[in-house]
């Protein structure tokens, strides 16, 4: 089964957005340099890169695909808020502040540095430690018989 194992942002500053991403708890591996930075995101390595590489690597215009949010989940509703204001201390803006969803979790929103924007979330799934999302897929199914 693939696995997603890295997210790239495109980013202006490397070193204003390793800094957010730290002043956030994410550390930074060795394999790290001036030109790309790799942040430990809990079992998904995420990835700052200039903007202009990127856009050069992949084709895309201004190397930002759209449409896309990360997140971070957080084990209780209380944490919502809290880590909302960690992000606001190391630079986020906030795009919308804590609130309770129709579907019943709690979530907020702010924007990295480059505008990226984040999710803070609970739900009711379960966490590892760490803060992984356990889900529970029942078995396998079962292989096609030719």
């Amino acid at each position: 089964m693939p696995a997603i194992s890295l997210v790239t942002l495109a980013v202006a500053d490397m070193a204003r957005a390793r800094a957010f991403y730290e002043a956030l708890g994410l550390r930074a591996a060795p394999e790290s340099n001036d030109e790309v930075v790799f942040l430990d995101g809990g079992g998904v390595v995420l990835s700052l890169y200039g903007r202009d590489a990127l856009a050069e690597d992949t084709g895309l215009p201004d190397g930002r695909p759209g449409g896309i949010t990360l997140a971070f989940n957080v084990k209780t509703p209380e944490e919502v808020p809290a880590r909302l204001a960690v992000a606001e201390a190391a630079g986020a803006r906030i795009l919308k502040g804590p609130r309770t969803m129709p579907w019943g979790g709690v979530t907020a929103y702010f924007a990295d540095p480059d505008g990226h924007p984040w999710e803070i979330t609970w739900v009711d799934f379960a966490l590892t430690e760490d803060g992984r999302i356990l889900l529970d897929m029942g078995p396998a199914p079962e292989p096609p018989t030719a």
